[in-house]
């Protein structure tokens, strides 16, 4: 048995599942693996379709349940683990990728899209390596992924609900579990049984081996074909064969798969005394008998290159309200679409194709139609829109990022370049700009906010306050968002002036909505609210470090004892790998006179005034949380 040999080099060390499924527990088990199971927080909230496929999604969002169980432990269960699995299966249709269902209205629409149809399993796994050393968490991360084309039967309504009712499809991907009463919906799978339970067995133990049992130079032969180039193939060696059980030292990823080709992510790297190398599966021999790697084809830096293309289409489709003529499943040929949004049918169906082909829109016999994410996120009047940011992107981002070079190089803001005029503030000259440029902006943050909400208002335990001022609150989302989870709170949103007379069209409606205040003023000039806990969402980062110094010496000086800051922006990780970040970080030097920073730097800024125990939660989402008490 493959596993068998890996198990007495792991039977010694912390292995833990980064996982709740008990699909995937029962999968290890059976095969005698011993591992503690630590479920992961993280939320998976990465945006689909920034990635160029379905299985790299589920590679990272594996890799970021078990990084974060990782740091987790090691942080503050002070228990350092050696190993930590994380998995992610997810189901797809084309490009589309399907969640759990969130009612049995979702259910019915899932399997509805899958009846009759060759659908495709990816489940994206890693394996992360930990120690410790200085305190500090070190970790080595493998991942892979395994697919399997699944095909269900044409399905009867009847069949469809009976299946629905009986509660399984809600906590699976795509609505079905094949191991119980769905496989009774499948008419065939091609590739491995268990990775659409949730757990690619077969491939785990393959890329075990390779950790532990690197090929020696006597056991890797050369084969050649007569239609295909040489490649170096290696047998499974038993305990006693291998010179180390260290996989941190030997890494390969010489080995084939059933059907002879390389195994997914078939590029590693080969570790060696702290160097880095490549190692390439598929050797080549040139003229002169010298075996050569071919190059990789640069995929990310071709995809980065292009992705202004990519955004443009997105900006241009929701400025013609694209999306909004496709809503509730409505769908239309190009033709239709050209004449209502009065554009060309050639350039209507050029951009239709492009919207299709990023995931955005569905292409059929019977014309275009949204997706089910751009049904959520892209119809301007949704619960959840970002229409507003995405117009707000185009109309004022688009243009600022257009100057960056000279903002790289001059180190200052671009907003006379890009709009003709220096101005830091939408609402602070009214001369310059216009009720409906300021209502745009409006919209936008509205939108920001809408997503970002929930996250910030549940990432610590408020409940101790009785009252909150939200400084440069907006139009009160997190403000209602507070008060939903706590009732009794009193929230006061504080803006300025031109912000407070625009909200009322933003209020949610309904009976049993609790108000949220609103007062206008100027954090700068005027006194700030009486509270028990102040808020700043997304301030900060406009601001240089003397603002912030102002701002934090009026909040500490209106505190008493007890009383807690919270902000919401997103931190910088200290060793500045995390790009959402960083290009923010780009977007401030070309528009504001802020930045974004890390972890310490708040932390210094806070103790400067008097603020303790600072607690950051990273939420796995667009913003991160700073939590403190006044001493």
């Amino acid at each position: 048995m493959v596993l068998n040999p890996v198990i007495g080099k792991l039977v010694s060390k912390r292995v833990v599942l980064a996982s709740a499924s008990p699909r995937r527990q029962e999968i290890l088990t059976n095969v005698g693996l011993r591992f503690e199971v630590v479920p992961s927080w993280f939320k998976e909230t990465l945006e689909k379709s920034s990635f160029a496929a379905p299985y790299e999604y589920a590679i990272e969002t594996a890799k970021q349940k078990a990084l974060e169980v990782a740091n987790r432990m090691h942080l503050k269960h002070l228990r350092t683990p050696d190993i930590v699995i994380g998995a992610d299966t997810i189901v797809t249709v084309g490009k589309q990728i399907l969640e759990k269902p969130v009612d049995k209205q979702d259910a019915y629409k899932m399997l509805s899209r899958l009846s009759g149809k060759e659908h495709s399993v990816f489940t994206g796994v890693a394996i992360v390596h930990c120690s410790s050393k200085d305190n500090r968490l070190e970790t080595e991360v493998t991942d892979f992924y395994e697919e399997t084309k699944v095909k269900f039967a044409e399905l009867s309504e009847e069949l469809l609900w009976e299946y629905i009712h009986s509660g399984e499809p809600m906590d699976k991907a795509g609505g079905y579990g094949i191991q119980a009463l769905g496989g009774m919906l499948v008419e065939y799978i091609h590739g491995d049984f268990l990775n659409v339970v949730g757990f690619p067995l077969n491939h785990f133990c393959k890329k075990l081996a390779e950790l532990y049992y690197p090929p020696l130079k006597h056991t890797i032969q050369h084969v050649k074909h007569d239609s295909i180039p040489s490649v170096e193939t290696f047998e499974n060696l038993s305990d006693g064969e291998s010179d180390s059980s260290n996989p941190m030292q030997h890494k390969s990823a010489n080995t084939l798969e059933r059907n002879g080709m390389p195994l997914s992510g078939a590029v590693h790297t080969l570790v060696n005394s702290g160097s880095i190398k490549p190692v390439c599966t598929v050797a080549v021999e040139n003229q002169s008998g010298v075996r050569e790697c071919p190059a990789k084809f640069p995929s990310k830096i071709v995809e980065l290159t292009d992705g202004f293309r990519a955004s443009k289409a997105l900006f241009v489709a929701s400025k013609l309200k694209v999306f909004d003529l496709l809503k509730d499943k409505c769908i239309l040929k190009a033709v239709d679409v050209a004449n209502k949004i009065e554009a060309s049918v050639c350039g209507t169906e050029r951009l239709l194709d492009a919207c299709a082909s990023l995931g955005l829109l569905e292409k059929t016999h019977q014309g275009y139609s949204n997706t089910d994410s751009a049904d959520t996120y892209l119809v301007s009047d949704r619960e959840r829109s970002l229409h507003g940011y995405i117009i707000h992107s185009n109309d004022r981002l688009w243009h600022l990022f257009t100057h960056l070079e000279a903002a790289v190089k001059e180190g200052t803001m671009q907003t006379h370049r890009a709009f003709g005029k220096e101005t830091q503030d939408l609402f602070q000259d009214s001369c310059y700009h216009s009720v409906e440029a300021k209502q745009h902006f409006m919209t936008a943050m509205h939108s920001v906010a809408k997503l970002t909400a929930r996250d910030v208002a549940t990432a610590f335990d408020l409940s101790p306050f009785k009252s909150v001022c939200d400084l440069g609150g907006c139009t009160g989302v997190l403000g209602h968002e507070l008060v939903q989870k706590y009732p009794n709170l009193n929230v006061t949103v504080f803006d300025l002036p031109d912000v407070i007379a625009n909200v009322s069209c933003f209020q949610p409606s309904g009976q049993h909505i609790t108000p949220v205040m609103f007062t206008a003023g100027d954090f700068f000039k005027d006194n700030l609210p009486e509270a028990d806990l102040y808020i700043l969402s997304l301030i900060l980062h406009d601001l240089n470090d003397e603002k912030i110094h102002i701002l934090l010496s009026k909040i500490s000086a209106i505190c008493k004892p007890g009383c807690g800051i919270l902000w919401a922006e997103m931190v910088l990780d200290d060793e500045k790998k995390r790009s959402t970040g960083l290009l923010q970080s780009l977007n401030m030097l070309v528009q504001k006179e802020g930045k974004e920073r890390n972890g310490s730097k708040y932390r210094c800024l806070l103790d400067h005034h008097g603020f303790t125990n600072e607690e950051i939660k990273l939420t796995g989402s667009v913003l991160d949380v700073v939590f403190c008490i006044k001493k």
